[in-house]
């Protein structure tokens, strides 16, 4: 016996609660304190970190994979979707599949509480593998897998199996026990639930590709059912993304049978926790973008003067000199001068002590 789904109790789910009672407490914690912040604010903040959520899931479940979309077409894409005003960002062009990427997206998460079915799985395979094919390779495209799945690094002939998934004969009935335990209700918290679908459903691997994207897109849905709230303002996608050597690691173990199911559920919960963090420090920075920008409403400032703003509060790199601002909105120098003495003038910025060559300015 070497893999989870070759065990007699595979699916049974009898878990020893205790092991994660502490990392699920400290998710808690973390998401009372992001919850509270949030309804302390306006929509517009409020908006601005749904935006940025559900890009940051888009963008990041593709790049896991290896694949890079562009950041700002997706981010077009989603705020036309959920009708969130972006002063022209949405007139930015993305092409289809991109659109059908987010749509998957705003699917799991924006109908959360929509049955989970093989047929809505294959619309999300679809939407993946719009021509049918995976780069040059042709697979099968809305069903499930007809042959063997085996995850595989390496160069050729130094290959290193990393797991091999249950026979495809075995696929159909395997989805048809984890769509049924999906819609089942248990006797278990949902943030619990929603890391051992991912885990269940990546040890079937039950499509020809794009198993990692669908099964964090599923994930996504039981999260979002978890907060009872089609709403985002964490990116889990973001979180395994960063973490990704070790996203990997603890998956591998588990469906190895290295370690038990509990220590997957604990580091999917510390991983979670760590998601919300991350959300509540760019919360933290909207907060004081919006409080910046209210006390110097009165003042006039160009685009180039927003910009370099926005810049300096989200944490400028070095210091910010007459050269640098040239360069970041592409003007002359003396144009640059001029913007930050207009600035020096109303008391937005001030000059550092050092002089000459060394000059360099930052915010009052």
């Amino acid at each position: 016996m070497k893999y989870i789904y070759e065990t007699a109790t595979w699916c049974d789910m009898n878990l020893d609660e205790s092991m994660f009672r502490e990392p699920l407490s400290q998710f808690y914690q973390t998401k009372g304190r992001l919850h509270g912040k949030l309804d302390a604010l306006g929509f517009d903040v409020q908006n601005d970190l749904i935006l940025n959520s559900v890009s940051d899931e888009v963008v990041a479940s593709s790049e896991i994979e290896g694949e890079m979309l562009d950041k700002h077409s997706v981010r077009s894409s989603v705020a036309k979707r959920l009708g969130i005003d972006t002063a022209g960002l949405t007139d930015l062009p993305s092409n289809h599949y991109t659109e059908n990427v987010v749509e998957l997206v705003l699917d799991a998460t924006q109908q959360c509480f929509s049955k989970v079915d093989d047929e809505r799985l294959f619309s999300w395979h679809h939407a993946l593998f719009p021509t049918g094919y995976s780069g040059l390779r042709k697979i099968v495209v809305g069903a499930y897998r007809l042959g063997d799945m085996s995850i595989i690094s390496g160069p050729v002939g130094k290959e290193k199996v990393h797991y091999i998934a249950p026979a495809s004969e075995r696929v159909p009935d395997e989805m048809k026990r984890l769509l049924h335990w999906i819609e089942e209700k248990q006797n278990i918290d949902l943030y619990v639930k929603a890391g051992l679908a991912h885990l269940w459903f990546e040890s079937i691997h039950p499509f020809d590709d794009g198993n990692g994207r669908i099964g964090r897109a599923l994930s996504d849905l039981l999260l979002a059912r978890a907060e009872n709230n089609s709403k985002r303002f964490y990116s889990m996608s973001s979180q395994f993304l960063k973490e990704r050597k070790a996203y990997y690691y603890e998956l591998e173990s588990a469906q190895n049978l290295r370690t038990d199911v509990e220590r997957w559920i604990c580091w999917f919960l510390a991983c979670l926790t760590r998601a919300v963090e991350s959300s509540e420090t760019q919360l933290d920075i909207a907060i004081q973008k919006a409080t910046f920008f209210e006390k110097i409403k009165n003042i006039e400032m160009n685009k180039r003067q927003v910009l370099i703003m926005n810049k300096l509060i989200d944490g400028f790199d070095g210091k910010l000199t007459t050269g640098k601002w040239s360069k970041l909105c592409k003007c002359s120098h003396d144009t640059a001068l001029r913007d930050i003495e207009h600035l020096i003038k109303n008391k937005i910025l001030i000059r550092s002590a050092a002089g000459g060559r060394s000059t360099s300015y930052e915010l009052m």
